[in-house]
């Protein structure tokens, strides 16, 4: 009986062992699985090579329509449908039955008025699935809130916190969405965006086990689209990491992962790949009203041109289409406006503001979340494009089209910086490169009630005219914003899609189309963006070999163009010098070269200088007074590409300016010329600018000396020193 109980007990004792081995082997797989890492994986297509005769062949890129040629497609929209209306008024008068004009006419499918993520997101989406589609902006493409983010593609853990303790159904749903995307992000376009470990600092020890929860709540959310797991680190670790930490009272961290990338710069991606789908796309074209049919219904927009406006000239015109998507983000209930008058507003405007420090704030690969601020908000420091970002605020705000960052909001991002570095590390107001707000659209759905708080998501309405509007949302969930605004579209307009049997090629390289078939359906979280296919980790090596540019350029490039690196660096000037070959630096301190300059002008619709220092490169949202100091030679550059008259030339200079000031450039900075900043002016401060825009300290005092030897006199070399006797 004994041996009977002993055995049960032994057998009792092995299963239990047995279902912790279990438990302990799925544990660590789940953990040490193999990842799928975007952006970890070969080239689509393979790099260029060189022919049996030593010749270099590089890709073939698909040529892209240039602005003008979007242009006279769009006004093409208005002749066709003048000659639509006369023939219905001729048939109509001879009694006869009216015919409809084929499909192949030129009045556009849809009309999205706003270039930033989901508007070309829209275009996008709607060219793949075969409409014919046009999108305009007033000003540049991203030149709102889409180039103003905090540079995350994020479920967002604070919206995952919010959803738990409130219960609240539809903040759960938009991170179960936005995690989602955020993986088709990631995929679609692994040169401009990356993973990125987050730190969450710890100071009590109840703290660890609640962000530990909340971690792994936000991986398993994550799903199979999850890449790399949260994990806790001891406070020497930690410490180790992030060693400008403040010491005192840490406990430890959790570090989860989320996504990082280059906004504007995917936003001018999804621009021109929309574009090389079919799609017009047209940037500072703006719409100044919205016509309507017989019944009232809207059927097109009067647009002007104001590139042609600041050439000195005048050039307006109408749009036909058979509907109209509002995605303008801030300024959405101004278009709604256009449409009616009386509308009730929906969007409340909030403006997050953004500060840029020098790199050495952050590490390289570590950002930090701090979850609880003095006031409650929650703020980002992340390494960001070689310098550290932190922000953001969150307050309402008036809606302009370049909001200056306040005072008070940079003092308080700063303030809640020095209370996790550590003590020595002098946070100073002169080591704000560069300072932004961008308006957050938060929206209130105008069928609830005023009470019901205002949130993320996104929301779609249509007014009894026909205007679409899709408002909300945040820059993850651009993609599905897009498609659910077309999906309206389809259902509200008499429009149908088609089949794209020959998409572009847009690869460059034969027999690499993309591996999935444009039926007419949402295609978009499989369609590689412009630069995607052909980029890999190490594009970089074949770029320095090819063309000698250097390594840190080099490596910008391919993670800002992808594979059309190899036309950027084509198009950099020779040197003249061992080394580098190529790449004239368009300023010092950063990897931005002439080379970028004359591709957004050729190949991505730049019109004006803060196009290309703010948008296409990145200058001005690091270092504005950099971006001052190259703003001479991104003129020169752009005039030689664009024949700009030398009133266009001053024009340009005052605009930018004006721009740079709402990026941060201390105001006794925005009266200088030209020649002062080719002086060398940029760098000097007047006394009352030194305390908040100086990169340093003044000079001390020299001190006097004790040597009995008069100013200028050498005594070696004097015939009566001791030393010659």
């Amino acid at each position: 009986m004994a041996a009977r109980r002993t055995g049960s007990r032994l057998i009792k004792a092995l299963g239990y062992a047995s279902a912790a081995g279990v438990v302990g082997a799925g544990t660590l797989y789940v953990v040490y699985r193999p990842h799928d890492v975007p952006g970890l994986d070969a080239a689509y297509v393979p790099p260029p090579t060189y022919n049996e005769g030593g010749f270099f062949k590089s890709p073939n890129f698909p040529r892209e329509k240039t602005r003008a040629e979007h242009v006279a497609d769009l006004k093409a929209s208005a002749g066709t449908a003048f000659k639509q209306a006369s023939s219905k008024i001729a048939g109509a008068l001879k009694g006869g039955e009216v015919q409809a004009e084929s499909s192949d006419g030129e009045e556009y499918d849809l009309l999205v008025i706003g270039g930033g993520a989901t508007g070309t997101g829209i275009a996008l989406d709607a060219a793949t699935r075969g409409l014919k589609v046009a999108c305009v902006d007033r000003d540049d493409f991203a030149a709102g809130t889409s180039s103003k983010s905090t540079k995350l593609v994020h479920g967002g853990v604070r919206y995952l916190e919010k959803a738990v303790w409130e219960l609240d159904l539809n903040q759960y749903n938009l991170v179960k969405e936005a995690l989602r995307e955020r993986r088709y992000f990631l995929d679609t376009a692994p040169h401009l965006s990356s993973w990125l470990p987050i730190m969450i600092p710890i100071q009590k020890w109840w703290q660890a086990p609640y962000f530990w929860a909340g971690t792994k709540f936000y991986d398993f959310l994550a799903g199979s689209e999850n890449i790399e797991s949260s994990y806790f680190m001891t406070r020497s670790k930690a410490l180790d990491v992030f060693p400008m930490l403040k010491k005192d009272g840490l406990f430890g961290a959790l570090v989860y992962y989320d996504g990082a990338h280059n906004d504007s710069r995917m936003n001018t991606s999804i621009a021109m790949t929309a574009a090389l789908y079919g799609a017009t796309m047209v940037n500072h074209l703006e719409v100044t009203s919205l016509e309507k049919d017989a019944n009232g219904r809207l059927c097109g927009a009067r647009v002007k041109d104001n590139i042609a406006a600041a050439d000195g000239g005048k050039d307006e015109f109408t749009i036909k289409a058979k509907g109209i998507i509002n995605a303008t983000g801030p300024f959405t209930d101004g278009v709604r406006k256009l449409d009616d008058p009386s509308v009730q507003e929906i969007v409340a405007p909030s403006s997050g503001v953004h500060v840029i420090l020098p790199g050495y704030y952050s590490p390289s690969n570590m950002g930090l979340l701090d979850p609880h601020t003095s006031d409650g908000r929650v703020i980002f420091f992340l390494p960001w494009q070689g310098n550290t970002i932190a922000g953001t605020t969150d307050a309402p705000c008036p809606i302009l089209q370049n909001p200056v960052a306040g005072e008070q909001e940079i003092e308080w991002i700063l303030s809640e910086v020095r209370n996790y570095l550590q003590p020595e590390i002098n946070v100073r107001r002169g080591d704000v490169l560069a300072a932004w707000s961008g308006i957050r659209p938060l929206v209130r759905d105008p069928n609830k009630a005023k009470s019901e708080g205002l949130v993320r998501n996104h929301l779609v309405t249509t007014s009894p005219s026909g205007l679409i509007t899709i408002s909300g949302g945040k820059w993850t969930t651009y993609r599905q914003m897009a498609e659910e605004a077309v999906d309206e579209a389809l259902k509200e307009f008499p429009i149908h899609t088609r089949p794209v049997p020959n998409p572009p090629l847009v690869s460059g390289v034969e027999g690499y189309h993309e591996d999935m078939v444009l039926d007419g359906t949402c295609k978009t979280h499989a369609v590689r963006l412009v630069g995607a296919h052909g980029y890999s980790k190490t594009l970089f090596i074949n770029l320095i070999q090819h063309y000698g540019i250097e390594t840190e350029v080099a490596k910008h490039l391919t993670t800002s163009y992808g594979d059309r690196a190899w036309k950027v660096a084509a198009l950099c000037e020779p040197t003249e010098q061992r080394y580098p070959v190529r790449g004239k630096r368009i300023s010092a301190l950063y990897p931005y070269v002439d080379g970028e300059v004359r591709y957004a002008v050729r190949h991505e619709y730049a019109q004006s200088a803060v196009d290309v220092l703010a948008r296409r490169t990145r200058l001005a949202f690091l270092n504005a007074q950099a971006a001052l100091e190259a703003l001479p030679q991104v003129i020169d550059l752009m005039s030689e590409e664009l024949k700009w008259n030398q009133g266009r030339r001053e024009k340009e200079w005052k605009d930018a300016l004006r721009f740079l000031g709402s990026m941060g450039l201390p105001k006794g900075k925005l009266e200088l010329s030209r020649a002062d900043v080719e002086a060398g002016k940029v760098g000097k401060y007047v006394d009352e600018e030194y305390g908040m825009y100086a990169r340093h300290d003044k000079p001390d005092e020299t001190l006097e000396s004790d040597s009995k030897i008069a100013p200028g006199q050498n005594p070696v070399m004097d015939p009566d020193s001791p030393a010659n006797a």
